[in-house]
């Protein structure tokens, strides 16, 4: 005989058996479709009823983290982590992760180096907590109480970023990040030059971008990307998730495909998504949204392993063959140029 579940009770109130489970599941599902705070609220429900259920918990820290709550995902991740709840290098992960939000830097200096000093860090995972241990050291050493002649010194002479310097993309990545809730005019001579070079990556340059528009800086810059020059205003571009040509793209795949193949179509949403990342904010060409619908479906075939047919996907998409094959060829060079390096 199957044994009952123990009647929960808080307040007087009288809990059913598997109420913590559907409020676990309302609040992933939630959380899945970025509703933040609605993942909270059914989560912390669920943990008041359950307070050691791994998957509540570790959802409520990921919660906590995209509402940008990190007080609060750093106090549970960090009791997590003392519990041994979820993998532990996964966890160490997201705390170092919500710590970098929050701009506390010798504390994940203390973390990782007790990471090394224990001497159990996978061997694939060495490098990664390496740059992040050096990267945070320096923006520990600037973030330092200065003498009072440094602090003349520095007004003379602004910190810079070292952008071209620094090889590590991830190193790269997390000190660009460090930026969005920093004054970034302290830095903007040093970026326009990263902007406007050949070698600088056009994934970071779109993260640049993103920060200068937050920031409302309203001047003219030279960007250059993929062998493509042209003068911006960060201030008065569109936002990078809200390209015009992209969601219409995305729609006619979603058309095509959403009730017959949702699993091609979020491989191939998120490749459309990766590229007007990168090639933001230059308009690509040809034109015709439904050539680049059809083009971005047949690579996305291909890259699965499925057999395509340009010929199928111009008469499904109303596309012309030339165009869809031009649109190919852009993506695949955009590809070129940018996957080796990110």
């Amino acid at each position: 005989m199957k044994k009952r579940e123990r009647i929960k009770r808080k307040d007087n109130v009288i809990f059913f058996p598997g109420v913590e489970e559907r409020l676990k599941d309302k609040g992933l599902e939630s959380l899945q479709n970025k509703k933040y705070n609605e993942a909270i609220s059914f989560l912390e429900e669920a943990r008041e009823l359950d307070p050691d259920h791994d998957d509540i918990l570790i959802g409520l820290v990921l919660a906590y983290f995209e509402a940008s709550a990190f007080e609060q995902a750093k106090i549970l991740a960090k009791e997590l982590l003392h519990k041994g709840i979820g993998d532990y290098f996964q966890m160490v992960d997201l705390y170092l992760t919500v710590l970098i939000q929050l701009h506390e830097y010798q504390e994940i200096v203390s973390t990782i180096e007790a990471l090394f000093d224990e001497k159990e860090i996978p061997s694939e995972q060495y490098d990664h907590f390496l740059t992040i241990l050096q990267f945070s050291k320096k923006m520990a050493d600037q973030r330092n109480p200065m003498m009072e002649e440094d602090v003349e010194q520095v007004e003379e002479a602004p910190l810079r970023l070292n952008l071209f310097s620094i090889t590590d993309l991830n190193e790269q990545m997390l000190l660009i990040s460090s930026l969005s809730d920093k004054n970034i005019r302290t830095y903007i001579e040093e970026i326009e030059e990263y902007l406007e070079s050949e070698s600088g990556n056009p994934f970071l340059k779109t993260i640049l971008l993103t920060i200068l528009k937050e920031q409302e800086i309203n001047k003219e810059i030279t960007l250059k990307k993929m062998s493509i020059q042209k003068i911006v205003n960060p201030a008065q571009l569109p936002e990078v998730r809200e390209q015009p040509k992209e969601k219409k793209i995305l729609e006619e795949l979603a058309k095509n495909l959403e009730s017959h193949d949702p699993m091609l179509l979020e491989n191939i949403t998120a490749l459309v998504k990766r590229i007007f990342f990168i090639s933001y904010p230059f308009e690509l060409n040809p034109e015709n949204e439904t050539a680049w619908a059809a083009a971005f479906h047949q690579l996305g075939q291909q890259y699965l392993g499925m057999e395509t047919e340009v010929r199928q996907l111009a008469e499904l998409y109303h596309a012309l063959p030339l165009e869809i094959e031009a649109a190919t060829e852009q993506i695949e060079r955009i590809e070129k140029i940018s996957y080796p390096n990110i």
